[in-house]
């Protein structure tokens, strides 16, 4: 059925009556509410299934970088920060043994205003509500409350033909020429046609502080230290997120040493800025913890015939960085471009939404790939855990404190400014040369041989750091 075969009266009966439409989306969360708002002012008719619509309360997902709010500026959804009580972000303190320094956004590029833009964050499920306000508004979407449960498939070809669902416990059926699957970090579907699955060696464990007061208000907060990182940043007027970074099998959160909590309290409170401190102490005294797994995935090229997964069903890094949600509505710019009517005006046209979604895979890479291996390396760094990291994630604090370029380009990096692969891998070897001028000025010239064996130990680091994930961008 090409898109404007029937009229828009014709396709809303087919959506409502016989569960019909050119694009069925799996899942109305940030990128799947996105993708539905997109096509349906394209003239697309779209069906946007969701097993729960009342609001989402999660811990991750809360704020938005600076090339997020743009992209979802061009999608004409700006107005989904509006009445939710987000908070705008002008940039990080990075806060290193009790050492901060400001990381503010730099100037978007050829901005002829000089503007210093910012990100927002908030509570993840009042901005969820708000998308799926703008797609229920949107001509052409219809949304509906459904349990999807298998997929439709052509018994012959393998061609995804729509979806089984339990709509109040009663099977239910809904078909499209595509169908997306954008079902989240937990995909049902994602084991059936992507060959990698999420690798996950820490969780962040999330606490809500009230009134907390932060180093550097307006400012997202990494904390530092002798234990794996602790991100602070503010949700609401008075709420402020506290997700702090547990790897699997840490000997002080073990159920013998009192579990994560005794962690929290005897290992991470300590380390906190001391204006966060009593926030932090009152939040796990209620005992409101509640954890998600940090995962990896690395991006794969959609080639099932009639369907394409998105979102975190399909590429996952460490939320670290925030990145998650500016990877989403950035792909949903570039997506909704690539499958425009004037481009490709039948969706069961297989052989040419194929080759969309090839450029997908590989147009996409300019930011993603920036995002997907500096969320990984970051990580890395500031979860330090032998000499090498430690001597690394001494080299780039310093690295932060000269200013200039030298925050300049790994926070445009961070928020989705700069989207250029090669200025990541400037900044990040040039934090490894920092780090061993660093060790060779503040060794003693008697342990010269020793100390030029552990500048090569720390570049060797830097490198299998780094292009592991280097390669699983380049990879088809």
């Amino acid at each position: 059925m090409t898109l404007h075969a029937d009229s828009a009266d014709v396709r809303h009966q087919r959506r409502h009556l016989h569960h019909e439409s050119d694009v069925v989306i799996v899942g109305a969360g940030i990128l799947g509410c996105a993708l539905a708002v997109a096509l349906g002012r394209q003239g697309r008719s779209v069906l946007l299934l969701e097993r729960s619509l009342k609001e989402p309360d999660r811990i991750v997902g809360e704020l938005l970088q600076p090339g997020g709010v743009s992209a979802l500026e061009k999608l004409g959804l700006r107005d989904c920060l509006e009445g939710i009580d987000a908070i705008p972000v002008n940039g990080y303190e990075v806060i290193y043994h009790g050492q901060g320094v400001e990381i503010p956004y730099p100037e978007f590029p050829n901005d002829p205003t000089r503007r210093r833009p910012q990100g927002r964050s908030f509570h993840h499920g009042r901005f969820i509500q708000k998308l799926r306000e703008a797609a229920v508004r949107t001509p052409n979407v219809t949304v509906v409350e459904t349990k999807v449960t298998d997929l439709v498939k052509n018994g012959w070809t393998g061609h995804i033909l729509g979806v089984q669902s339990e709509t109040n416990s009663k099977p239910d059926y809904y078909f499209g020429n595509l169908t997306v699957i954008a079902d989240g970090y937990s995909s049902k579907f994602r084991k059936q046609y992507i060959k990698h699955q999420p690798v996950s060696r820490s969780k962040f464990w999330g606490l809500e502080l009230i009134d907390a007061e932060l180093p550097r208000p307006r400012h997202g907060h990494v904390v530092l230290g002798d234990n794996a990182p602790v991100l602070l940043y503010q949700i609401g007027t008075h709420e402020t997120r506290a997700l702090v970074d547990v790897p699997d099998n840490l000997p002080s959160a073990s159920p013998k040493n009192g579990g994560v909590k005794a962690h929290l309290r005897n290992v991470v409170l300590p380390s906190l800025p001391k204006s966060i401190r009593p926030s932090f102490e009152t939040a796990l005294d209620k005992g409101a913890l509640r954890s998600m797994p940090n995962s990896w995935l690395p991006p794969t090229t959609n080639k099932i015939p009639g369907m394409i997964i998105l979102g975190d069903a399909m590429n996952m890094r460490h939320p670290l960085t925030g990145g998650g949600m500016t990877v989403a509505f950035n792909d949903v710019v570039l997506l909704s471009e690539l499958l425009k009517p004037e481009t490709v005006p039948d969706l069961g046209d297989t052989k040419l939404v194929l080759r969309q979604m090839s450029k997908f895979h590989w147009q996409r890479k300019h930011l993603t790939s920036v995002i997907n291996i500096l969320a990984q390396a970051l990580y890395s760094l500031f979860a330090a855990n032998d000499t090498q990291l430690r001597a690394l994630q001494l080299g780039c604090f310093r690295y932060f404190q000269m200013g200039g370029q030298c925050i300049d380009g790994p926070v445009g990096l961070l928020a989705g400014i700069i989207r250029q692969p090669f200025v990541l891998f400037y900044h990040f070897f040039a934090v490894a040369l920092y780090s061993i001028w660093i060790l060779l000025r503040t060794s003693a010239l008697v342990r010269l041989p020793l100390t030029l064996l552990d500048s090569a130990a720390v570049f060797w680091k830097a490198c299998v750091v780094i292009f592991p994930y280097i390669f699983s961008e380049v990879r088809g």
